[in-house]
């Protein structure tokens, strides 16, 4: 039976917010319950306590609820002072809100290439991307995998630049147990439904070590409000719901949990699948890699990709065209030729993984990738 002829119920998807939900229900069903009544909707208690306890999580000085992941990005480098046609390094093999971000912020983003290992910024290439105009770096966490922090860090630190850490896809991960989100000046969290830790709907997070900083973000998601109604600076609307928080807390406590069972698919996969004509994600060592996405690589992605929608399998690619070749982004900068990010863009397949995902469901997936092969 083709693909298009299957219930929605007989496939395996890729992520199932769903399912996180459910595993969930009593707990998050109550915590929204005691919002509904709190008649506080909007940055109230919940939010607060998220904010609080997030922060004592990471490790770091403080936290803020923001609307979302890409306002997080924005608001991030926005309390570092960046300005209109201020430079900011980063990668094109990434969502095209990291992007969107930066240049909402003011900022110009300047392309550098990825390791092809981790898929994560190489910082090799930076001397390549840097100028007068540089101000800020924004390496991204992708697929669940720390970016090479010690030596982005190092760099940024002797040529005076900004780290904002695109968190979006790496909440729990750590380098030597120092947690993403707290390497940089600051981290910009999604808590979008198919994250690791995610809301029923939109939200993020700024994490921080420097209360100024953190003040700023404060300032710049509601207005710029000091006084209500009066704003001191010039600032936008980016405000969490009580009601993500909400659930975001309940998530909150069972992050780790939920984060060893994927890393046991990922596992799972791993053991089944060595051997077979695709390359396989890796996990740097004192790297802890919490597997939002299990990415492999292999030469006729699109023939595997079309072979497991026949049994059912979606598998999706994340990302299939790189941002610097996006028509929205065509003028961005780029420092040098992106030949390990062009050639992941040809490669990658994403397979199903999320903590509910059935023992069955994964043995489907194996099945089809090892009888394609």
């Amino acid at each position: 039976m083709w693909v298009t002829d299957m219930p929605e119920r007989s496939k395996v998807f890729p992520a199932d917010p769903g399912a996180g939900y459910l595993a969930r229900k009593t707990e998050i069903d109550k915590a929204i319950d005691r919002t509904l009544k709190s008649g506080k909707y909007i940055l109230g208690e919940a939010v607060s306590l998220l904010e609080q306890e997030f922060s004592e999580y990471l490790g770091v000085f403080s936290a803020l609820g923001v609307a979302n992941g890409t306002d997080a990005i924005t608001l991030g480098l926005l309390s570092g002072g960046i300005q209109p046609g201020d430079e900011v390094i980063t990668v094109s093999h990434t969502a095209s809100a990291t992007i969107a971000a930066i240049e909402r912020s003011g900022g110009v983003p300047v392309f550098v290439d990825i390791e092809p290992a981790t898929f994560t910024l190489n910082p090799d290439h930076l001397d390549d991307a840097l100028s007068p105009r540089t101000k800020a770096i924004v390496p991204v966490h992708i697929y669940g995998h720390p970016a090479d922090m010690l030596r982005v860090c190092r760099f940024a630190e002797v040529h005076g630049l900004d780290v904002v850490e695109d968190c979006a896809q790496s909440h729990g991960a750590s380098i030597g147990g120092r947690k993403m989100g707290a390497w940089g000046e600051v981290g910009a969290f999604s808590f979008y439904p198919t994250k690791n830790l995610g809301a029923l709907g939109d939200g993020g997070m700024v994490s921080g070590k420097n209360l100024e900083r953190l003040e700023r973000v404060r300032l710049l998601r509601e207005y710029g409000w000091k006084e209500r109604y009066v704003s001191s600076v010039a600032g936008m609307n980016s405000r969490l719901e009580d009601i993500q928080a909400a659930v975001v807390r309940v998530k909150l406590l069972f992050l780790d949990e939920d984060n060893s069972t994927r890393k046991k698919l990922a596992d799972l996969y791993r053991n089944e699948l060595i051997g077979r004509d695709l390359v396989l994600p890796i996990q740097k060592a004192d790297c802890s890699h919490v597997y939002h996405q299990f990415v492999v690589r292999v030469q006729n992605r699109n023939a595997l990709r079309e072979h497991m929608r026949s049994h059912g399998i979606i598998a999706p690619v994340l990302y299939p065209v790189p941002v610097h070749l996006q028509p929205a982004y065509k003028a961005s900068r780029v420092s040098a030729e992106l030949a390990e990010t062009e050639r992941a863009a040809s490669e990658i397949l994403c397979l199903p993984i999320y903590p509910e995902l059935a023992e069955k469901d994964i043995a489907r997936v194996i099945k089809a990738v090892i009888t394609f092969s």
